[in-house]
């Protein structure tokens, strides 16, 4: 996922291991990679992303699955989030292929729109395999795999038995209970400060999970115009004016993940009433001339101190 992990926990038994969880936990992990990641070239992502279209690819549950959920996000969103803008992301600098960043032109942008479009992708449970229509189809499931990654090992510390720990892969967390002297969970929202870190709010978090997506740190500049790592799947564009991150609280954290990407796609206005509509617990923060404008929906905790 090329980032780290962090696992906190209150530990129950006196049998309990921390090197045998991290163990498991590793060995996850790398199996998720194994399977989601386009950065191996051998993984059944980017072995189904190489294959032919027409036929289905026999492929593990767990990425049937993850495919299925962002369809169902896809749908939700009328397209605002699509795992298949793959060859958008790669060509606007921004996937693993290190093309150089800069603007494409308007005809490589239509061409690769030609190639993008969740309605190409089709996902079979049982057997699990995926289908596409167009040979170019790329999926790229950044936007949901590394939540679904905290989920999956959130799942092995509570199998662990511990009660009470936090999961964080790469800024996206879920907390369940609460610290060992009582507390709940607290979790810093990063101020949207290209080249700087500071804490915008922090949030107590219990039994949630909780994931930003933000422009402030990949991106690029051409001409004096920032060019965001989210991109329009209906334009081929970055957004011309998007939020400078969005925060999203969930019950499971690919869902977050989605959904905050989702949101940095239809923008400040857009997303704000989506996720009004869609009754979700978002922090949007906006540029401003004089620091981030903040907004909350109406399901956004109080701040906390």
């Amino acid at each position: 996922m090329g980032t780290t992990y962090s696992v906190k926990l209150i530990a129950s038994g006196a049998d309990f291991s921390t090197a045998s969880l991290q163990k498991q936990v590793d060995e996850r992990l790398v199996e998720i990679n194994q399977q989601m990641s386009t950065y191996i070239p051998d993984s059944e992502l980017s072995r189904f992303n190489q294959s032919p279209a027409g036929n289905w690819f026999p492929v593990s549950q767990a990425l049937a699955d993850v495919v299925a959920r962002a369809k169902e996000i896809s749908e939700q969103s009328d397209g605002a989030f699509d795992v298949t803008v793959g060859p958008l992301v790669n060509l606007w600098s921004f996937g693993p292929d290190n093309r150089p960043e800069k603007v494409p032109s308007d005809e490589a942008i239509a061409a690769a729109l030609a190639n993008v479009g969740d309605a190409k992708l089709e996902v079979r449970l049982d057997p699990p395999a995926l289908k596409k229509s167009r040979d170019a189809l790329y999926v790229d499931l950044s936007a949901i795999a590394k939540g679904y990654g905290v989920d999956q090992i959130a799942q092995l510390v509570a199998d662990s038995g511990a009660q009470s720990y936090m999961v964080e892969i790469g800024g996206e967390v879920r907390a369940v209970g609460r610290k060992s002297d009582g507390s709940l969970w607290r979790i810093a929202i990063e101020k949207p400060t290209p080249g700087a870190r500071a804490i915008q709010e922090i949030v107590e978090l219990s039994n949630q999970s909780l994931a930003t997506s933000g422009d402030y740190r990949q991106h690029f500049v051409e001409d004096g115009q920032i060019y965001s790592h989210t991109i329009d799947p209906q334009t081929g564009r970055p957004l011309p004016h998007p939020p400078a991150s969005v925060s999203v609280l969930h019950a499971d954290c690919a869902a977050a993940d989605a959904f905050a990407t989702t949101l940095m796609v239809l923008g400040p206005e857009r997303g704000y009433n989506w996720a009004e509509q869609n009754k979700l617990a978002v922090l949007f923060l906006i540029r401003g001339a004089d620091g981030p404008v903040v907004r909350r929906t109406s399901l956004w905790p109080q701040r906390g101190e």
